[in-house]
């Protein structure tokens, strides 16, 4: 936690104004350019996974099989070579659609629910991804990479605490724990992730389709995460009202 709080400690010692939001000097032109292919394909595959949710609403196509296609076709990605780019980004896109199959069910769920959750989700994400990654890029290069230890000691207790609740029985608690214990996880590594894509880019590495994939990644699992946690909010207060129109 004391790293977490060392990175809102920083920006909060940062004199903020709007020529600070405009300061991408440390970042090469070149660098730049590479971030807005990055931002555009993830934009993209968003789009794509958009379109995978729709089908399953369409057809129920979501589950465990749209699950494996999705993994197997980002292994498959990032077995090719970079030089086939556009291979590589049509299995991107196919991915995000598998993906967006994916999470369907989820999604389905939230419109029956309430609609309005759906777009809160997607928006309160869309602004966590531009206010963690922007103060990534305007931070000092490589001063919050040290972060990716501890965030994959994050990811390696939350894939314990899945399989203990898998073998032993969970609880709603353990549930909800993971929940918001994996919201602030996939949060740092936007931070870590945009840091190590720009230190990548002044590197030489300007593999724009997997850094897409690695962002895209990040998105999903803050949103997934969002949108549980305002379904639940929102089960709770409807419970609440009819309570009270039974009393």
């Amino acid at each position: 936690m004391d790293s977490f709080s060392s990175f809102f400690d920083s920006q909060s010692r940062t004199h903020w104004s709007y020529s600070t939001f405009k300061n991408f000097s440390q970042i090469s032109p070149l660098v730049q350019s590479h971030l807005k292919r990055v931002y555009l394909t993830l934009c993209c595959a968003l789009v794509a996974s958009a379109f995978g949710a729709y089908l399953h609403i369409l057809w129920n196509i979501g589950g465990y099989l749209t699950t494996f296609a999705c993994f197997g076709t980002m292994i498959w990605l990032l077995s090719i070579p970079t030089y086939q780019e556009q291979k590589r980004v049509s299995l991107l896109m196919a991915s995000a659609v598998f993906q967006g199959a994916s999470i369907g069910p989820l999604i389905d769920l939230a419109i029956k629910i309430d609609p309005s959750v759906l777009v809160a989700a997607f928006v309160g994400t869309a602004l966590a991804f531009a206010c963690f990654s922007g103060a990534a890029m305007l931070a000092r290069r490589r001063e919050y990479l040290y972060l990716s230890g501890l965030l994959s000691s994050g990811v390696s207790i939350l894939m314990w605490l899945h399989f203990a609740s898998s073998v032993f029985g969970g609880s709603t608690t353990l549930f909800m724990f993971e929940i918001y214990f994996g919201l602030l996880v996939f949060v740092g590594y936007m931070v870590v992730d945009t840091q190590d894509i720009i230190e990548k880019a002044h590197l030489g590495d300007l593999d724009y389709v997997k850094q897409a994939l690695t962002l895209f990644t990040d998105f999903v699992a803050v949103f997934v995460r969002i949108l549980i946690i305002m379904l639940k909010n929102s089960a709770e207060k409807n419970e609440k009202k009819k309570k009270r129109r039974n009393d």
